[in-house]
């Protein structure tokens, strides 16, 4: 069984998705939340959820800059490798889809890792939000460009 939860953090009201034991495999954004029902046999429990719930509260107060929790997103292994590499990209920094393809191994597979970026199913905890065009320009994501432009300003201005 699938629980749920809603967080209202300062972009919006997010979804958080698990399992009764706690651990995160989905995070909606407010953006997403527009087209996303929530199927009738997930149960709502914040309980289950309450460390993801503690560690985003931390992160949008300035307390937090790596989240521990346990995260079990679905995806392929190309995926996977690229979440995984997402998730060493320090707090209050960026880096480009070229650049995280040359880390796993692929540096041709940039496009293959946008798509992987695009997929990410827990963003923030997962933090795709700090992947950026090679010019430095803003790229897209799920909650929209002024939410990913809101995150890094955060990130920024904590370590600023």
């Amino acid at each position: 069984m699938r629980i749920c939860c809603h967080y209202e953090s300062p972009i919006g009201t997010m979804l958080l998705v698990g399992s009764k034991d706690g651990v995160l495999q989905e995070l909606h954004l407010p953006g997403e939340m527009r087209t996303f029902a929530i199927p009738k046999e997930w149960q709502e429990d914040p309980r289950s959820l309450s460390q993801a719930l503690l560690q985003l509260k931390q992160y949008f107060a300035g307390t937090r800059q790596d989240f521990a929790l346990e995260l079990a997103p679905q995806g392929t292994p190309f995926q996977q490798r690229v979440w995984q590499e997402l998730r060493r990209i320090p707090f209050g920094s960026t880096t480009s889809y070229g650049a995280i393809a040359e880390r796993i191994g692929k540096p041709k597979a940039c496009r293959a890792v946008g798509m992987a970026n695009s997929r990410n199913p827990i963003p923030i905890i997962i933090p795709c939000h700090r992947v950026i065009g090679k010019d430095g320009s803003l790229t897209g994501f799920s909650g929209g460009l002024d939410v990913k432009q809101q995150l890094l300003d955060l990130e920024r201005r904590l370590i600023g």
